[in-house]
C-alpha cells in the first residue's frame, strides 16, 4: 500500500504519493480548494483525499499541520485538524497530522534551483510541498 501526503491551500490542494514500499515520496497532483468558508469545506476536501487515496491504493493519508516557526499552530492548522477527522469519518485510510513548517518555502527554493519559471512554480510548489512533507513523515516513520 502507498501513502498520500497533502498539502492544504486555500486555493490549491496539493498531493503528493509514496512509492508502494512506503519510501520515496514523489509529487502527484492538486486539487482545487474551492470555496473554503464553505460550512461543507471540510467534508467535501476529505471526500476527495478519500477518493484520491483509493485510486492510489493509499492506506495511510498525511496531511500537513501549519506551525509557525515557534511551534505554535497557526490559523490553518484548525482546518487542517478539521479535515483530518472529516477524512476519517469519511474513510478507513489511517491519517496522521505533520508538522509543514517551511514546507512551501523549501518547495520555492527547489523549483527555483531547478530554473522553473514563477508561472510554472505557481502550480508546482503545492504539490511539491506536499512530497516534503510526506517524505519528511515517511523518513520519520521508517519502520512502517
Amino acid at each position: 500500500m502507498r501513502a498520500l501526503g497533502v498539502d492544504l491551500g486555500t486555493v490549491r490542494i496539493g498531493l503528493a504519493v509514496s512509492d508502494p514500499s512506503k519510501l520515496i515520496a514523489s509529487p502527484h497532483g492538486t486539487l482545487a480548494a474551492g470555496d473554503a468558508a464553505a460550512a461543507d469545506w471540510h467534508q467535501r476536501i476529505a471526500a476527495e483525499i478519500a477518493r484520491v487515496a483509493a485510486e492510489l491504493a493509499a492506506d495511510t493519508v498525511v496531511i500537513g499541520l501549519p506551525r509557525a516557526l515557534s511551534g505554535n499552530e497557526t490559523s490553518g492548522a484548525a482546518s487542517a485538524r478539521r479535515v483530518a477527522v472529516a477524512l476519517r469519518e469519511a474513510s478507513d485510510v489511517d491519517v496522521h497530522l505533520w508538522d509543514e513548517r517551511l514546507s512551501s518555502v523549501e518547495a520555492e527554493r527547489i523549483l527555483i534551483g531547478a530554473g522553473e519559471r514563477r508561472r510554472k512554480r505557481r502550480g508546482a510548489v503545492d504539490r511539491v510541498a506536499a512530497a516534503i512533507i510526506l517524505q519528511s513523515w515517511l523518513s520519520a516513520n521508517a519502520s512502517h
